[in-house]
């Protein structure tokens, strides 16, 4: 069966095309590799700029053989297919003796202005990297050259209309001397962009002019494209580099939006990558698992097309729908779809009364029967042993009835207490209503042994009638020796097979089995289907939240998810086809629900949503969830807004 993998909601599409460019072996110059190019528009046509590594050979200026960065164009008339390839510009001066690298153009006042990194040492250092500009009238030869910046920068690009009557630029400063800044400069003429008293004013007030982007100190940030002009403000697709210090980068590329008169004004960024290296043009080449934002280019009011170097090697393009964008670059927009808690949360909270329930009450699995929502939460007594207890709700939010005794309890070896007040017992259930039963997958744990998971039954009118003792006896469905947890039976047989969702690994995994009632001591499969989404909100570990529910855009599954960043919890969604959900249609790029409250940020485990049941009434969706692991709470969406967020 076909699986669609991280398909963050269609916000960036690579081109099946992809690489556009490919080093030419007949042309010595750019044999090696070609990448990190930048596009405009010179009337019809797509002018290309490009970096072109080459073939290793003599350099006077060293005595050695190495390779030598140029600058290279070719031309397009739809911006996939290039042609006319030729050697556009190349050291000249001192400054830029050891390569030209990464252009960035612009056309602004008759005239296209290129800045690139120019290279004056060898091996490159700091104090030997800077800022070239190259100025052309037509793009068929260079006018004049000029060496921008006295101190290290790179990734320079002009703004395509003058701000406040200024020329203004976007450049960072210190890119190998970190930490790194991406800042902005204003230029009565244009020959202040290459003067050196004015960059030595400048850079001695470097941080009045920075933008505060750099989350933190070990993570580096680049300029990437050219800004871009829209509606809504100046877009800046840049590069954002994880854990640059260490041998677990991760490069991303990212977007801020800046105000359209004054770009030291943030109007909102995007908190987690746009794009990651996947693909496998991506993944290998001369610098493994690298793609770099070096250009893009407003192919219509609602599409930009950022062309990018992957692994240092070719080019690539990918369009991104400026429209998600936006709703995610504009922190006020009426269009983020988030859940919304209930005021009387948290609805059921632990009880002395009850040794059982003393400690937390949490993770609540729950199943509409009779128009009545019916939960069964996982309790924790002082001790440590986790069983389920019974509540119910007519509207939903508020409790009409919450039993004394537990509608489950630990009952075989695999989930009984080996070690006195360790953690033991019945965990973090999910319900799926199968035919005339109610299936129950849930974490079956005895302390010293690995987390498995157990399935049980009940028929619903037993259910109904809280005849808990038909509970049928559990039987351990995944693996030994390997932790396994957050599952469930898909609602619906597909085909002759039932569909089980769950969790070996950091991913969430798939299953089919042919009996639910009989598992004959067949361990599920590891299938990976979904896995965590590096540098996003979920990059660390994913889960199932609750059982899917069917609309008429398809099954929408809820899951959590950590993150890296903080390990706090946070709640997404995909969107499955509807006549074969194995099939993942689209993944929010954003979560829909994460901690805020205090009884969410504090707890057993601080910082923790972790829903188990959902229910829809009256086409709300109401979503039943852990706080901190310690108490229950319960949010709401409508379904209409819910599924908005895949059209």
């Amino acid at each position: 069966m076909e699986v669609l993998k991280n398909k963050a909601m269609d916000l960036v599409k690579r081109s099946e095309e992809n690489p556009l460019l490919f080093p030419n072996k007949a042309n010595s110059w750019e044999a090696e590799a070609v990448f990190n190019g930048c596009p405009v528009r010179k009337g019809k046509t797509l002018h290309l700029l490009y970096r072109a590594l080459s073939a290793m050979h003599y350099h006077s200026g060293t005595g050695i053989q190495m390779n030598i960065s140029d600058i290279g164009k070719a031309i397009s008339s739809d911006g996939i297919h290039f042609k006319n390839r030729e050697r556009f510009i190349f050291p000249e001066h001192d400054w830029e003796r050891f390569g030209c690298e990464d252009p960035r153009v612009t056309h602004l006042g008759g005239k296209y202005y290129i800045f690139y990194t120019a290279l004056s040492n060898h091996p490159p250092s700091g104090d030997g990297i800077k800022v070239g500009l190259a100025i052309s009238k037509d793009l068929k030869k260079v006018d004049s050259k000029h060496l921008i910046t006295p101190f290290n920068a790179k990734a320079m690009a002009l703004f395509p209309e003058k701000i406040d009557g200024k020329m203004a630029a976007i450049l960072t400063p210190n890119t190998d001397q970190p930490p790194s800044k991406i800042g902005l400069a204003f230029f009565n003429s244009e020959s202040d962009m290459w003067s050196e008293d004015y960059w030595k004013e400048w850079y001695g007030s470097l941080d009045s002019h920075t933008l505060p982007l750099q989350r933190k100190v070990q993570d580096q940030i680049e300029v990437g494209a050219p800004p871009i002009k829209t509606e809504d403000g100046w877009l800046i697709l840049y590069s954002y580099i994880r854990n640059y210090f260490s041998d677990n980068k991760i490069f991303g590329i990212e977007a801020v939006l800046l105000d359209l008169k004054d770009p030291h004004k943030i109007i909102g960024r995007t908190h987690s990558p746009i794009l990651i290296p996947e693909e496998q043009y991506e993944l290998y080449g001369m610098v493994p698992d690298v793609i770099f934002p070096s250009g893009a280019i407003l192919k219509d009011k609602n599409t930009v097309d950022l062309y990018y170097g992957a692994a240092d090697s070719t080019i690539c393009v990918a369009s991104i729908n400026l429209k998600r964008l936006m709703i995610e670059l504009k922190p006020n927009s009426s269009k983020i779809v988030r859940l919304e808690r209930a005021i009387k949360n948290p609805i059921l909270t632990p009880r002395d009364k009850n040794a059982w329930e003393s400690r937390a009450v949490f993770n609540p699995a729950a199943v509409l029967l009779n128009n009545e929502v019916h939960i069964l939460y996982r309790a924790m007594s002082k001790d440590n042993t986790s069983v389920m207890g019974y509540a119910k709700s007519r509207d939903g939010i508020c409790i009409v009835e919450r039993d004394s005794k537990p509608a489950y309890v630990p009952r075989e070896g695999f989930e009984a207490k080996r070690i006195p007040d360790g953690n033991s017992g019945c965990e973090d259930g999910r319900i799926t209503k199968v035919g005339n039963k109610l299936y129950m997958c849930y974490t079956a744990y005895n302390g010293v042994d690995a987390p498995r998971i157990a399935l049980t039954s009940i028929k619903t009118k037993d259910f109904l009638d809280k005849k808990w003792s038909t509970w049928t006896t559990p039987v351990l469905i995944s693996p030994p020796g390997h932790d396994n947890k957050d599952a469930c039976v898909f609602p619906q047989k597909l085909g002759d097979k039932h569909l089980i969702f769950h969790r070996m690994g950091t991913g969430i995994d798939i299953a089919f089995v042919n009996d639910l009632d009989n598992f004959d001591e067949v361990w599920l499969e590891e299938r990976q289907w979904l896995e965590p989404r590096e540098g996003f909100w979920d990059g660390v570990k994913i889960g199932i939240a609750s059982p899917p529910i069917k609309t008429a855009k398809g099954w929408v599954l809820l899951y959590h998810g950590i993150s890296a960043e903080d390990h706090h919890y946070r709640v997404g969604a995909v969107l499955l086809d509807l006549k074969n959900p194995v099939i993942i249609k689209s993944r929010t790029r954003m979560p829909i629900f994460e901690p805020e409250t205090e009884y969410e940020k504090t707890g057993q485990v601080g910082n923790v949503v972790f829903p188990c049941g959902s229910v829809v009434i009256k086409g709300i969706l109401y979503v039943y969830y852990g706080g901190g692991d310690s108490v229950v709470g319960v949010a709401t969406i409508p379904m209409k807004k819910l599924l908005s967020i895949f059209d």
